[in-house]
């Protein structure tokens, strides 16, 4: 193969691979790289919260191929934007809008975590901007002239607000016009190409039409998958159920292993670079198990190096497939006819009865074996023939039970 080819087909990848949508088109897109023209491009991220997860992983591995491409790569970091609240899935307000202090403190160890995937140093590295170096010189007239090109009907036509509106509860101001911040970053830095998950493809194509407005100039947008829990919730801060970039490995392994069976061809898909054709000949009805522990040893090898990713998976095979329960493992006692739900909120294990259907419905109480409870109404007896009944609760609950 050719370099010609060789770059064709990563160029293929590129427009492919953990890619949901590029707008206004692949082909033009294409096109453009195929001249061997090299684009400006960039993610924003706005620091609410000090870690990094896997769900910003998709979108930095992203990042790395367009790096390794040649291209222009701008980390950006929304200080600026991250003072409006960024009001994307959101079903009422935020209760705390942070300061710009705040957001800057927050983002110190974006970097070394953003680094464990992309380069900061080293041949063609991502630069490093901070999105309140602008918006916080902008004047009155700047923000007038900004705002003249959207309508109240635009923005009040998204989905969030609209469920808002069908229930009272309010839209502030302030994180009404968060879009048309996110859209003047594409004028600031004049760039080429926005990338982002599809949740916030209304504020990407909002700036796709102000750069237009502003400068005469076209930018591509290209969104990226998100990736969900078992319940098809979208893993992130806000949701709570963050699986963090900076987590132990040992934690790590745990916390992927803990994710629906729906989640593991995602994972290979978008986390690690196994081949597709590969990917596309899993049997995930056949082997579950085995496939989720190996695309868990790929990422935490990833994040970490190979050396703990196998540490991980012995931790994990030792303490839930072998049977092996820490020695601080809760032991309970209980008699034949009760059930499970009951016990592990009489011993004060899940807090209620609710929590404790939450837990079976997300597939995360199973037995020492790994198979998950799916009935919330089982029995204890019913949990396994034998006297003595090991379960998993969520990540890192342990208990047993001793049946009389």
């Amino acid at each position: 193969m050719n370099a010609k080819e060789n770059n064709s087909e990563k160029i293929e990848e590129l427009l492919t691979r953990s890619v949901a949508a590029i707008y206004p088109s692949k082909e033009k897109l294409k096109e453009v790289l195929l001249s061997g023209r090299k684009l400006k491009l960039y993610q924003g991220f706005d620091p609410t919260g000090d870690k990094l997860h896997i769900g910003h992983m998709v979108g930095l591995r992203k990042h790395r191929q367009w790096q390794d491409l040649g291209h222009e790569v701008i980390f950006l970091i929304g200080d600026g934007t991250g003072e409006a609240g960024d009001p994307t899935g959101k079903k009422k307000t935020r209760e705390k809008f942070f300061t710009g202090e705040e957001l800057r403190s927050n983002a110190k160890g974006y970097l070394s975590q953003a680094s464990k995937i992309v380069r900061f140093d080293g041949p063609n590295p991502i630069k490093i901007l901070y999105n309140g170096d602008w918006l916080n010189k902008l004047t009155k007239t700047d923000i007038l002239n900004i705002a003249q090109h959207f309508s109240v009907q635009q923005l009040i036509e998204r989905d969030m607000f609209q469920e808002r509106l069908k229930v009272g509860e309010s839209i502030n101001v302030r994180e009404f016009l968060y879009p048309l911040l996110q859209a003047y970053d594409s004028v600031a830095m004049e760039v080429d190409l926005e990338l982002g998950g599809t949740d916030q493809t209304f504020n990407m194509l909002a700036g796709r039409m102000l750069l237009k407005a502003m400068k005469g100039k076209e930018k591509f947008v290209m969104t990226t998958p998100l990736l969900s829990d078992s319940n098809g919730i979208k893993i992130g801060k806000s949701e709570g159920n963050v699986i963090a970039l900076t987590d132990p490995a040992v934690d790590l392994f745990g916390k992927l292993m803990s994710l629906g069976d729906d989640s593991i061809i995602p994972m290979f898909t978008l986390l690690t670079d196994l081949p597709l054709d590969e990917i596309d000949k899993f049997d995930i009805k056949k082997d579950p198990f085995v496939l989720k522990k190996r695309v868990a040893s790929i990422i935490v090898e990833q994040l970490h190096n190979k050396a703990k990713a196998e540490e991980a998976r012995e931790n994990f095979e030792k303490t839930f497939s072998k049977g092996e329960f820490p020695e601080d493992a809760k032991v309970v006692e209980t008699k034949r006819g009760v059930k499970l739900g009951d016990v592990l909120v009489e011993n004060k294990i899940v807090s209620s009865k609710t929590e404790f259907r939450r837990l079976v419905e997300s597939g995360a109480i199973s037995s020492a074996s790994g198979k998950k409870i799916e009935n919330p109404n089982i029995l204890v007896e019913d949990l396994k023939e034998r006297e003595e009944q090991k379960l998993r609760i969520g990540k890192k609950n342990f208990v047993i039970i001793n049946l009389h």
